[in-house]
């Protein structure tokens, strides 16, 4: 088996939440720039969850100030991540909420998950 598919455990990280697609969450992100460091938070929908234990991704998409979707991709074991925070949890029907993009406004609005414990 290939030492990329078998990591230090201590690599990754066990206090993250179970995240899903639909949920708002807020990603508290390590920026360095130049020799100053700080955290910068992204806050917005998961629209996809992809690859498995090391590999795994999640997209989140937020609209930014002027109108604009901003979708970025996070490692979720990156070292640079430094907390997610799940806001809320949306109810949704599919794995893949690539239909968001084309929605504005109200219209991109995500029902609450209620009733299901965690």
């Amino acid at each position: 088996m290939e030492s990329w598919k078998n990591p230090i455990k201590s690599q990754l990280k066990s206090d993250l939440p179970t995240l899903n697609p639909g949920d708002q969450i807020e990603i508290h992100y390590r920026v360095i720039e130049g020799d100053k460091e700080r955290i910068q938070v992204f806050s917005g929908t998961v629209i996809k969850l992809r690859g498995a234990d090391v590999s795994r991704t999640f997209t989140v998409r937020k609209i930014a100030s002027g109108g604009i979707g901003v979708e970025r991709i996070f490692p979720l074991h990156s070292p640079y991540i430094s907390q997610i925070k799940l806001n809320r949890r949306g109810r949704v029907r599919r794995a893949k909420l690539y239909y968001l993009r084309n929605l504005k406004g109200k219209a991109a609005r995500l029902r609450e998950q209620t009733g299901r414990a965690e």
